[in-house]
């Protein structure tokens, strides 16, 4: 008869904790989407690349391409052509869209190479994407002034110290000399 009888599985404890495990994916959901959507990787974005055909990107008119480009002396590859935000728009759209890694995959490296998928990619998507990476090199640049902004306040903080501790040594050389007066003097 003991073993018919076993412990509630779902004390109050246990349900407290579900419903905080429920509340913990639900913000990790809403900053997924505030990541994706800062990365440019948005519905309309997704629903547009969903129609793009092998024939897009075979038939897709590019210059350069045949002489091997170089960019800051070396051979062009994907990590070079691509800024940091276009990297990780392309990880995220690849993990996100199913359609455009299997086009990738149907179309590099037999018919396209890497770098040319990604640059014909960018181009068809340009009107989508180009509002977020505006922003991102908005709030870059805005990181960098601040930086360089609190370089410089911590600079002029430091010469006035040093200006503070120069005065202060030569006014204790002072009341050294004024000391040595009076007892001259008495």
């Amino acid at each position: 008869m003991g073993s018919f009888f076993k412990p509630w599985a779902f004390t109050k404890g246990k349900a407290s904790e579900g419903a905080a495990s429920e509340n913990q994916k639900a913000k990790r959901e809403e900053g997924d989407e505030a990541y994706l959507e800062e990365f440019g990787v948005t519905e309309q974005l997704l629903d547009y690349v969903k129609g793009f055909t092998i024939n897009a990107f075979k038939d897709y008119p590019l210059q350069d391409d045949e002489k091997g480009q170089q960019i800051d002396g070396c051979a062009s590859n994907v990590s070079k052509d691509l800024t940091e935000w276009q990297e990780r728009h392309a990880t995220l759209v690849l993990s996100k869209a199913k359609e455009i890694a299997q086009l990738r995959y149907v179309l590099c490296p037999r018919h396209l190479k890497e770098r040319q998928f990604w640059r014909i990619y960018f181009l068809l998507v340009k009107t989508y994407t180009s509002p977020y990476e505006i922003r991102a090199l908005t709030k870059a640049k805005l990181r960098m002034l601040e930086i360089q902004n609190e370089k410089s306040i911590d600079k002029a903080a430091i010469e006035v110290e040093m200006t503070d501790t120069k005065l202060g040594s030569d006014s204790s050389i002072t009341l050294q000399c004024n000391s040595e007066q009076l007892a001259d003097e008495l």
